[in-house]
């Protein structure tokens, strides 16, 4: 017997050695640092925009790329993003094109510091090297700043940044993007943007335990910043499955689709800083793949696909407070029936964040307002949560789901307070 306990000792002894010798070990390809081109500093400015960096790497009221965004994990803790201009001392000015690609395909920064999964470089592990140089390029060609971001504040144990390594080992492919052969041209396009530069599925992805994406899930969404990143996956309940390519072209180039209300939050984010910049080809490209992908339901409620037209009786004292609300906050931008009042930006009609039974998105965009730039300039959702009461802010949800999202979402002061 105890021969048989010695030898699952050793086995489990030299198991975690090789693993940790793996998860420890890995590195890229050593290769000369390449001189940067003008149309390599274009093609970077670009891929930059397409991966939406400057979203997460600007602080408010900040230089752009100069990092410092906070990131509030909950229970894990809280993030700041860091620095990428080209300074040398709080920036990525030093770095090499091989610390440049082992931070954006390994999640390794520079000395060998693991970064943690909140930067998609499981994702960006897909990046070929040539578009990795050339995004290293343009952040180059970008005036220096001298910002250093707050430290990260991580509860224990996830402040031992060396676990990022075994996360790294586990969860990160480090795989560069192949064409599938059987596909066409525009589809691999789409899944390498999709998928790699894009980064769809880090938001619309639900989690495991370890903060890992749930593959057999892949893109049924997620709440993501106390926001929720909807189910893209082409079901037809509660997916894009019912949505027309025009649609979803419009949605992810202006940020609106006729019939399937506003980009808010962090999408209208998105819309703003990445895909309004992006080339028709390569939006319908994401699309033609999006649409490929397994159907998955989401867990939530189909959503509802109202037509506007009011469906709870404003009798009801409670939906009577609501109606009240709602005609002092937002009856001069959004009509009753949820059409536009003067952009397609003011209808509310078939909006996930009205026809969403929790009206996650619809109290944060109440709470916290919203905007995105368009074609008709900035439009700007103001933000009622510092001069309206809990009890105001649900009765106002619970109005806007009960007319026009075909259900209350029955929001509570109390939810509210939460969510705030």
């Amino acid at each position: 017997m105890k021969r048989w306990i010695w030898l699952v000792v050793i086995i489990i002894v030299l198991g975690g050695a090789l693993v940790t010798w793996r998860a420890f070990s890995m590195s890229v390809e050593h290769r000369p640092d390449v001189a940067a081109t003008p149309d390599m500093v274009k093609r970077g400015e670009y891929l930059v925009q397409a991966g939406d960096c400057i979203s997460c790497h600007t602080a408010p009221g900040n230089a752009a790329f100069a990092g410092g965004r906070e990131f509030n994990l909950g229970s894990l803790g809280k993030l700041y993003s860091p620095n990428l201009t080209p300074d040398k001392d709080t920036g990525i000015g030093s770095w090499s094109d091989d610390d440049f690609r082992a931070a954006l395909q390994l999640g390794i920064g520079k000395g060998g510091v693991h970064l943690y999964p909140a930067f998609p470089f499981a994702s960006f592990s897909m990046l070929t090297d040539e578009d990795a140089l050339a995004i290293k390029a343009y952040l180059f060609s970008l005036k220096p700043v001298h910002n250093i971001p707050p430290d990260n504040a991580m509860s224990w144990p996830y402040n031992q940044r060396w676990l990022m390594a075994y996360w790294s080992w586990m969860f990160d492919a480090n795989e560069r993007f192949k064409p599938d052969s059987a596909q066409s041209a525009a589809w691999n396009r789409g899944k390498y943007l999709v998928e790699g530069l894009g980064h769809c599925g880090e938001c619309h992805t639900p989690r495991n335990l370890l903060q890992a994406r749930k593959s057999s899930d892949a893109y049924a969404g997620a709440v993501a910043q106390s926001w929720k990143a909807y189910n893209i996956s082409p079901d037809k309940d509660t997916g894009i499955g019912s949505w027309t390519d025009d649609a979803l072209v419009s949605y992810l180039s202006t940020g609106v689709a006729e019939g399937h209300g506003p980009a808010s939050g962090p999408m209208a984010e998105a819309v703003s800083n990445s895909f309004r910049f992006m080339t028709s080809e390569d939006i319908h490209a994401m699309v033609a793949y999006l649409k490929s992908v397994k159907a998955v339901s989401a867990s939530a409620p189909s959503l509802s696909t109202s037509s506007g037209v009011a469906v709870a009786a404003t009798t009801d004292p409670a939906l009577a407070f609501g109606a009240q609300v709602y005609a002092g906050l937002c009856a001069n931008c959004h009509r009753r029936d949820g059409s536009e009042s003067q952009t397609p930006y003011d209808a509310l009609k078939g909006s996930h964040s009205v026809a969403d039974h929790e009206a996650i998105n619809l109290t944060q965009i109440v709470l916290y307002g919203s905007t995105i730039e368009t074609a008709y300039g900035r439009i700007n959702m103001p933000a009622f949560g510092k001069v309206h009461t809990d009890a105001e802010i649900a009765a106002v949800v619970n109005y806007v789901t009960g007319q026009l999202g075909g259900h209350s979402a029955g929001v509570t002061a109390e939810d509210v307070h939460q969510r705030r």
